[in-house]
């Protein structure tokens, strides 16, 4: 026999007559909870009936015959075999779904041993009654549950727990109570506040307000009937020890007693202040660098900026909304295609990246900006955002400008002086190698003699005279080649003892009239080989020891010292002369730069000789250094390495 679907046709059927014992059966509401079962029942699950029961929790289907979401409700009926609380063996039931007048469904569950023709107590309407009686009462348990309100102790257990200000006042602003965690937090007894004045507790440039928040509480209650006004404000309130705390309250006035509620926000405070602090100090650093911070979410219309950018797209920031379609508007027509390809570029390949363009102000002005960009992600490693600086580069930008159309016209302005010396020096050597070859012959009377010794005195001026012009001459053209990167060097394997032996033969005679010693090395020390060009080596030599010679005063001392290291020599040449100022030996190295002024020195020369001997030691991957004392002397090292690196 089985259960029909709507009972409710037949108010009674007739009980089995077999008198066996009670079989284990239950009724499950729709979702899922056991809202009647019998005494057999519950001995069977081994479960108690005041505690609220689900269905999946006791019966473990053999096989798949619910939904994928295990609803209840999707069970087919008939027989099914059930594990009973994880029990393995095999019990065997039967569900039927059962319809009520009031349109509710109940699933019933039967033990088969019999269960079928088994005895339904009494009749079918009674299990229905008990099956409503049963729901009625889960359902009146579960809003009990639901609607439980705290009692006035539940209250007063929150209140000591809660770490919120409680004060309690009369309509004149006495104290009248203080929580505990005011007590706590402020340092005060409660001997102390009661009675005392709550204005009094609070800064003295805050009292006012407080006053007035009070008045207004107490005036609209009395006069107009209005408990439920509340007033919120915020104040510093002092400790016992004087010390200000901001506490944020709120005001309610009730049958002449004004409540305050509060809690500390000094923290708050002081990260709020720190923060308004640092962004300040942000603000201004952007203001003195012209760079200002930027956000866009992708997708979006609107972008962020700070307040620097505005000032750099000369836009009022309380007149402009910063959004896509106005940025392209300020930006430079033939700029922003570029400017959108890095954008999308930079959303594609996930990089950072970097650009200059123009922007063109409201007013007409062009700008130069240079922006800094950084891809956001999210936690899935999604760009989500786009961020960055913009800074104004314009002044850098136009001074960039002017320092290269300034070298620009420096280097033609030098190449032009260089082609104007050569082509001088050029010219000027030929009439002065006539003037000088004339002058020998009139010197030497190869023509006959001269009866007049000034005529040969004369034609010995000019032709020292312009063997001077000529020295001159030939270093502005060494100076011109070098400089224009046109003097080569021809690399051979040189003897430093030969050098020194050349150059002191060449400069023997000005020392000796002069009356200076002139000292070399021994040989041996001097005995070394190295690789260079051996009329430069000569040229550095011979104008560092003629240098030596001019500024050492008559009886003086000139010698060379030479020194074999690892990977260089060393060669020294020192004097006892007149020496260098100190302010003065950074420049002597600069070409035309002379120690003395033009019009007090008292040695003839261009200003090139220390010059050009720098150049020529730097070809030969060298350097110099000098060291000097006024009225002690003076002395030049130079370092040459063994060979010459061609490829530089």
């Amino acid at each position: 026999m089985s259960i029909r679907n709507k009972i409710d046709l037949k108010p009674q059927i007739s009980a089995l007559a077999r008198p066996q014992a009670e079989h284990a059966r239950c009724a499950i509401n729709e979702d899922g909870t056991i809202i009647y079962a019998n005494e057999a029942f519950y001995q069977l699950c081994g479960i108690n009936e005041g505690q609220r029961n689900y269905a999946l929790d006791i019966f473990t289907f053999s096989e798949n015959v619910l939904d994928d979401i295990h609803d209840i409700t999707t069970l087919p009926k008939g027989d099914h075999d059930v594990h009973i609380n994880g029990n393995p063996i095999i019990s065997g039931f039967h569900f039927d779904w059962l319809s009520t007048s009031d349109d509710k469904r109940y699933l019933i569950a039967s033990a088969t041993d019999d269960a079928l023709e088994s005895d339904l107590e009494g009749d079918l309407n009674l299990l229905i009654t008990k099956i409503q009686n049963s729901a009625a009462r889960i359902e009146t348990t579960a809003d009990n549950v639901i609607d439980i309100k705290p009692t006035a102790n539940d209250f007063a257990e929150f209140v000591l727990m809660t770490h919120d200000i409680m004060i309690t006042t009369d309509e004149q602003g006495r104290i009248i109570n203080a929580n505990n965690a005011f007590l706590e937090s402020f340092g005060y007894t409660s001997n102390e506040l009661r009675g005392a004045s709550f204005l009094n507790l609070f800064n003295h440039e805050d009292r006012s307000t407080v006053r007035n928040t009070m008045l207004s509480l107490t005036y609209n209650a009395n006069k107009e009937n209005n408990s439920d006004q509340i007033i919120d404000f915020e104040s510093r309130i002092l400790t016992r020890g004087k010390q200000a705390r901001w506490v944020e309250f709120r005001q309610k006035c009730v049958n002449g007693k004004i409540y305050a509620l509060g809690r500390d926000i000094t923290n708050i405070k002081q990260q709020q202040s720190n923060l308004e602090r640092r962004q300040k100090q942000l603000s201004e650093a952007e203001a003195i660098g012209r760079m200002g911070h930027w956000h866009w979410l992708i997708g979006e219309d609107n972008i962020s900026w700070s307040e620097e950018i505005f000032r750099i797209f000369g836009v009022d920031q309380n007149q402009y909304k910063p959004c896509i379609n106005g940025l392209t508007d300020l930006i430079h027509k033939r700029d922003l295609g570029r400017v959108v390809q890095v954008f999308q570029r930079a959303i594609i390949e996930e990089k950072n990246y970097d650009m200059e363009f123009r922007i063109v102000r409201p007013g007409g002005d062009i700008r130069f900006i240079m922006c800094e960009g950084r891809c956001e992600k999210d936690d899935t490693g999604e760009i989500i955002a786009l961020y960055g600086i913009m800074q104004d580069m314009t002044e850098r930008m136009l001074y960039e400008q002017e320092l290269r159309q300034a070298k620009d016209a420096s280097e033609q302005a030098y190449a032009a002086k260089s082609r104007f010396l050569a082509n001088m020096s050029h010219e000027l050597r030929t009439p002065l190698n006539a003037v000088i070859g004339f002058s020998e012959m009139i010197e030497s009377q190869m023509l006959g003699p001269i009866f007049n010794e000034k005529y040969i005195e004369y034609a010995t001026s000019i032709k020292d005279s312009g063997k001077h012009l000529l020295d001159l001459i030939s270093d502005i053209l060494d100076m011109s080649k070098i400089e224009a990167g046109k003097h080569t060097l021809d690399l051979e394997e040189i003897n430093i003892k030969d050098i020194i032996d050349r150059a002191i033969h060449m400069i023997n005679g000005r020392a000796a009239e002069q009356e200076i010693s002139l000292r070399t090395p021994e040989p041996e020390e001097s005995d070394i080989n190295i690789i260079g060009d051996r009329r430069a080596l000569t040229q550095i030599l011979l104008n560092l020891l003629s240098n030596a010679v001019k500024f050492t005063p008559a009886h003086g001392s000139v010698w060379i010292e030479c020194c074999k290291k690892d990977t260089y020599i060393s060669l020294k040449v020192c004097d006892t002369g007149t020496g260098i100022p100190p302010n003065k030996l950074a420049s002597v190295l600069r070409p035309f730069e002379q120690v003395s002024s033009q019009y007090t020195r008292d040695h003839e020369g261009t200003g090139l000789g220390l010059s050009i001997t720098k150049k020529l030691i730097e070809l030969h991957n060298g350097s110099i250094h000098i060291e000097s004392s006024i009225d002690v002397g003076t002395t030049v090292s130079v370092r040459l390495p063994y060979g010459i690196n061609t490829a530089e």
